[in-house]
């Protein structure tokens, strides 16, 4: 059997219902079928499952598409219920008993209709115990951020935003002029040294040594909100305010002109935020003036943020100003910074290739180039900034 092009037909069969199978599932789901390749309709059912779909919601109808796909054979889906001895209908050769889906008997042992697991609950007449055993759920971030942001909704987002707040941890340093005592430092700390010297007669016995305090290296994001970038602006504002909250980054957002979001998206709810910083940009999902904007910026008194800073452009590099205008604001832009991150959202299909005239005059100046279409390539983007070593 072919496994990709049985999984790709099932894939097929999903989407035609309302159910958004990735790329990615369905890679997933032909690596299943080769590590342990199916011998029996439930673990067939339980790998496609598993691997396609990835919003609760989305159950019912996988469990509709696989009846209509595998005939009407119900299967057991209760593990109790696995373990009890089925009773043939239509002879020896049935391995499962045929119901309707929209059957109401759940709980018999000969045969289950199609239906998710119950919760595991048992009756009250069998069991004297109150307790309940609460159903076990994969975690929703897991699942969700492999989604393309066109398919999420504002619950969703705002889940995955909190999830991206939580992966700042450790963040870039960079070295100041500031220096403290350290035992373990380089130089001599001259005027500490000379106090400590009064304790012992002007005899300086004991060198105080000093090195240069670290500190938190300033990021700097900008986000395209244009006509093209309207499916992932979303997206890209709560990645602007986990930085924002987490490592005091300033965020701008633009499309003909440029605004600066780093206040509205500082506030404690994630939904207010997104929706001031929704309504504060008065030009998005119109055109795009990428050069004009970066020189803008770099021109403006916010400017200085830009100085020994991690930028970060979210963009698919269409822009209306000429590519050299464009590659003389990014020159200019990486003079200035320590280094720069391009998101594109269009770098994660196969055959990309950056040849958009304003991607292709930015990409010369850039040190790395990162897809963008999903939260976890958002979560890559995090990593890669935390990876940002020094420059003195």
């Amino acid at each position: 059997m072919d496994r990709a092009a049985f999984a790709v037909a099932l894939a097929v069969r999903l989407r035609q219902r309302g159910v958004p199978v990735g790329f990615t599932a369905i890679e997933n789901f032909v690596r299943a079928l080769a590590v342990s390749p199916p011998d029996s309709l439930p673990r067939l059912y339980w790998t496609a499952r598993i691997s396609l779909v990835r919003q609760r919601s989305e159950i019912d109808v996988f469990d509709a598409v696989f009846a209509a796909v595998f005939g009407g054979v119900a299967l057991a889906l209760d593990p109790h219920a696995r373990r009890r001895p089925r009773t043939p209908v239509g002879g020896d050769d049935d391995a499962f008993a045929s119901l309707p889906a929209n059957s109401t008997d759940q709980q018999q042992g000969d045969a289950l209709p199609w239906v998710t697991l119950p919760p595991v609950v048992a009756d009250a007449e069998e069991s004297d115990s109150s307790l309940a055993v609460p159903e076990r759920l994969p975690s929703d971030v897991s699942g969700l951020a492999e989604v393309p942001f066109e398919h999420l909704d504002a619950r969703e987002m705002e889940l995955l935003g909190t999830w991206l707040r939580s992966a700042v941890a450790n963040w870039p340093t960079r070295r100041s002029r500031r220096l403290a005592a350290d035992p373990r430092g380089r130089r001599i700390a001259v005027r500490a040294t000379v106090q400590r010297s009064r304790r012992t007669g002007w005899e300086p016995l004991h060198l105080v040594r000093e090195r240069a305090v670290d500190k938190p290296r300033r990021v700097v994001m900008l986000c395209d909100v244009s006509q093209s970038m309207q499916a992932q602006a979303p997206a890209y504002f709560h990645l602007m305010r986990a930085l924002a909250l987490a490592a005091d980054a300033e965020v701008f957002a633009f499309a003909t002109s440029l605004t600066r979001l780093t206040a509205v998206l500082t506030h404690k709810s994630a939904a207010v935020a997104i929706e001031q910083a929704t309504d504060k940009v008065t030009d998005r999902f119109g055109g795009t003036l990428i050069a004009t904007n970066v020189q803008a910026l770099l021109s403006s008194h916010h400017g200085g943020a830009v100085r020994g800073a991690i930028v970060i452009i979210g963009s698919d590099g269409w822009d209306s100003d000429s590519p050299e205008a464009l590659a003389a604001a990014m020159a200019r832009l990486r003079r200035r910074a320590h280094r720069v991150i391009w998101m594109n959202p269009r770098a994660s299909a196969p055959d990309f290739e950056p040849r958009v005239a304003g991607m292709a005059a930015a990409l010369p100046y850039c040190d790395r180039l990162l897809p963008a279409d999903t939260f976890r390539s958002l979560h890559h983007v995090i990593t890669e900034i935390s990876r940002a070593g020094y420059r003195i």
